[in-house]
């Protein structure tokens, strides 16, 4: 019996990539570059390529669920799936640790030297009223761990609620999983040497261009995705210049 063209396909992929791989792990034993300015770059481990193959062959069976209305949970995936799956997508970082994932998927910026805490906050309030992006909560985070861990030592640091609710509305019609994201947060904290950060998570979608049909997002979806984005970055831009 004839192999399907989509087995086929998978399997010149994965010989691509392992070709790929494996004139990139000769490459990199080529002699140190001449560079000064390349001279002290971390070295770099390449991908497990059995764990990459079997990511591949994973993707290439997955199929998307559809929802049949608005506001469709999608199916569960079991937790071995779900294990699996993170595992093999693990091999394409395996030099990054919690700290470079954490801010791998985060957007953040610091403030303008001389600014205070509140300052920076009363910057972010005045913007998202500006933008009507409503705040709808307030975790003050450094008074509890004061309170109930007694650590006076921690640093400041503040979580701030805001709300589209015509945006969460859609992104919720296309998956009710995404309220687990949901309001948009904006942190603000000082770091270990009292400077002032402002920090989310990194909504920009741009990544979904690259992707055939785009994950199933349509074009109501995106624009509601981009003005979010656009919004939430003007907002913690003001912030960190202190713009009143």
């Amino acid at each position: 019996m004839k192999p399907s063209i989509s087995k086929m396909r998978s399997a010149a992929l994965a010989t691509a990539l392992a070709t790929c791989l494996s004139n990139a792990t000769a490459h990199a034993q080529t002699a140190a570059p001449t560079n000064p300015y390349l001279t002290n770059v971390p070295s770099i481990t390449l991908p497990n390529v059995p764990a990459y193959l079997g990511l591949i062959g994973s993707m290439a069976t997955f199929k998307p669920s559809v929802a049949a209305k608005p506001y469709s949970m999608a199916p569960s995936l079991p937790r071995d799936q779900k294990i699996a799956l993170m595992q093999a997508m693990m091999a394409m970082m395996p030099s990054m640790g919690i700290r470079d994932a954490m801010s791998f998927m985060s957007t953040k910026y610091k403030a303008k030297d001389g600014l205070t805490f509140d300052e920076v906050v009363q910057s972010m309030e005045l913007r998202a009223n500006t933008l009507n992006f409503k705040k709808v909560g307030h975790s003050p985070m450094w008074k509890d761990i004061q309170a109930v861990l007694g650590d006076m030592d921690a640093p400041r640091m503040e979580v701030f609620h805001y709300c589209d609710i015509a945006a969460g509305r859609e992104v919720l019609k296309a998956s009710p999983e995404s309220i687990a994201y949901l309001p948009c947060r904006i942190a603000i904290m000082e770091d270990a040497n009292k400077q002032i950060w402002v920090i989310t998570l990194d909504w920009d979608l741009a990544w979904l261009d690259t992707v055939q049909g785009k994950m199933g997002v349509n074009n109501e979806l995106a624009k509601f995705a981009k003005d979010i984005n656009v919004k939430m970055d003007n907002i913690m831009r003001a912030a960190a210049n202190g713009d009143l």
